[in-house]
């Protein structure tokens, strides 16, 4: 068992946080019930889904879980339904949380806020926030600041300690984990890795384009903005990406395809080139021309594993690592 003050903080066994990256209530609580955190999104979704998904994570756990919210405009109704159907940690990204924070600690919960610099940390704790997420600019899905997270996670933690810090991009094993502890961060932040897991809702064929992936393979791009224009995220390269390369790289509305609908939803939404949408198990159309999110820890992932198991292995590998150079420390001493 690792404990930090984001352990202590928010009620966890593990420093441990899955990213939001689908709207699965299987996949929240498993990472949950696992000792970490799960994270729903629910940015995307109408208040009686959010009820819905929040209630379904309650019955699959008690453990903390919690939601996250993407601040691009007011999210007033989705953070109410989230909180009083309750959740007790909401994350924020992709804007100023102050105005949220008081209804938050109200409702009894705790907020983050996802940052990509030293200075951004320090308004976020001054706004009140109950940690900080350092997001490196090797993070898969969408990408906030342009740092690595080699030299983000110590800049940040140096601006807001005893704040407790989250590192994110870059990790997928327990020598990440271990590596961020040692830079300073009190937990990490996963996406990709719980993109592979058994419980995540994508299509056997997304999981596998990650497992074979390299490290260098996801690229940086705004080019998937339909739903959320000008912001960057990191995907790999699929039939949708290789046509607009081909075609010199235009801009938003001389792209190829553009305004083309290439899947459907399990709820009939119609899902256009150039969408935001993943793709999910339960889609129909040219699944693979959808947005394939993936960070550069892609190159180290090599399995699909239950989201437990992946938080168990997490742990006792990062463990097994410190204890390790511990060792060495004091035969060198």
């Amino acid at each position: 068992m690792i404990e930090t003050s984001f352990t202590r903080t928010f009620g966890l066994q593990a420093p441990v946080v899955e990213a939001p990256v689908a709207a699965a209530p299987t996949l929240v609580a498993a990472v949950s019930n696992a000792g970490g955190l799960g994270l729903l999104p629910i940015t995307w979704l109408d208040t009686e889904a959010i009820r819905a998904a929040v209630r379904a994570i309650k019955k699959l756990t008690s453990r903390p879980f919690g939601i996250n919210l993407v601040l691009d405009e007011p999210r007033d109704e989705r953070l109410e339904a989230a909180l009083e159907e309750g959740a007790s940690v909401v994350t924020f990204f992709w804007g100023d949380p102050a105005p949220y924070i008081e209804r938050v600690h109200t409702a009894g919960a705790l907020a983050t806020l996802t940052v990509g610099s030293a200075e951004e940390a320090r308004r976020a704790a001054a706004a009140g926030v109950d940690a900080v997420v350092a997001q490196g600019w090797e993070a898969g899905g969408h990408v906030w600041g342009r740092v690595a997270t080699l030299p983000l996670v110590p800049a940040v933690k140096s601006a807001v300690a005893p704040l407790p810090v989250v590192a994110a991009g870059g990790i997928s094993d327990g020598r990440g984990l271990a590596a961020v502890l040692a830079l300073g961060a009190d937990a990490a932040w996963l996406g990709t890795r719980f993109v592979v897991s058994e419980e995540a809702p994508f299509t056997p064929e997304y999981k596998e384009r990650v497992i074979a992936a390299s490290e260098t393979e996801a690229i940086y791009t705004t080019l998937f903005d339909v739903g959320w224009p000008n912001a960057p995220h990191r995907v790999l390269p699929n039939s949708t990406v290789a046509a607009w390369e081909a075609a010199g790289r235009p801009e938003s509305g001389a792209r190829p395809g553009e305004g083309e609908i290439i899947a459907t939803a399990a709820d009939g939404e119609e899902i256009p080139r150039y969408g935001v949408s993943e793709p999910i198990a339960d889609m129909s159309g040219d699944l693979e021309a959808l947005a394939l999110y993936a960070g550069q820890s892609a190159g180290s992932i090599d399995r699909i594993r239950p989201a437990g198991a992946i938080v168990k292995e997490l742990v006792e590998e990062a463990e097994a690592i410190l204890r390790s150079l511990a060792g060495a420390g004091e035969s060198a001493s």
